[in-house]
């Protein structure tokens, strides 16, 4: 696992916009594997950047989200899709018939999971994963004690995970409490991953999935064993690394490093 440390969240983003446009680059028909959350918000920002620059073509690629709320239907403010739209695929050239998300409003579940799994397959698999990594260390909706191989399914949200979203919902409106994910053996099956996290909050878990013992309790450290997965922090996510001068160093000395 590369760790690439950033002096701030702009830098961050930039740098992990970078790597993505380079496997886009030397692919131009990628499949990547997006997921959402405020940490991705500054990267999506990037890329549509260099989309609007002319530096990017999305016309050939293909997606998959990683998870969705089950119970929430596309136009929900609060679904994935719906931030996915508002914030990426509304200002770049990617074919709607080329994204694909997990339905969290369809009648048949297991059948719908099979078959999400399938159509990764068929498009070739996932050449780029994107990742954030929750509080919990957590990737995608995999809570702790999700099976090291497990496929995508629904998986129950844990309590921590509905109160630090609660505020976003209207006061008189259900939480979901399930939620469609990529497992973590699905996502362990992209030929590159790349993560994401800023903030002292996510600190103590960046720790835990870079540094910690590779545990269901903390499903992020699952990429320890990934052949090419790539972590980029800022400062104040970094902060709880034991070897963040070794990583800073590697950054500062290896020859081949990309400009990230």
């Amino acid at each position: 696992m590369e760790v690439i440390i950033k002096d701030s969240y702009e830098e961050m983003c930039t740098a992990a916009a970078k790597a993505v446009a380079k496997v886009l680059n030397t692919k131009p028909n990628a499949v990547l594997g997006l997921s959402t959350g405020n940490t991705h918000r500054g990267l999506y920002q990037e890329l549509v950047k260099m989309f609007k620059e002319g530096l990017l073509d999305f016309s050939q690629v293909a997606t998959f989200n990683l998870d969705e709320y089950v119970g929430l239907g596309r136009d929900h403010p609060q679904s994935n899709r719906y931030f996915m739209h508002e914030n990426f695929f509304k200002f770049v050239n990617i074919p709607p018939q080329n994204s694909y998300f997990p339905l969290g409003t369809t009648d048949n579940y297991e059948a719908y999971c099979r078959w999400y799994e399938q159509r990764i397959k068929e498009c070739g698999g996932i050449d780029l994963q994107i990742l954030g990594i929750g509080t919990e260390g957590q990737i995608g909706a995999n809570e702790s004690g999700s099976s090291m191989g497990s496929r995508t399914r629904i998986k129950t949200l844990s309590k921590r995970r509905l109160a630090e979203f609660s505020e976003q919902f209207d006061p008189d409106e259900p939480l979901p409490s399930f939620a469609i994910t990529m497992g973590v053996g699905t996502i362990l099956e992209a030929k590159r991953i790349i993560v994401i996290a800023h903030g002292e909050a996510k600190a103590e878990a960046v720790a835990a999935a870079v540094e910690g013992p590779i545990t269901s309790m903390v499903t992020a450290s699952a990429l320890q064993l990934h052949r090419d997965a790539v972590v980029f922090l800022d400062r104040q996510a970094a902060s709880k690394l034991k070897l963040t001068d070794y990583y800073l160093w590697v950054q500062e000395k290896r020859p081949d490093a990309p400009d990230r």
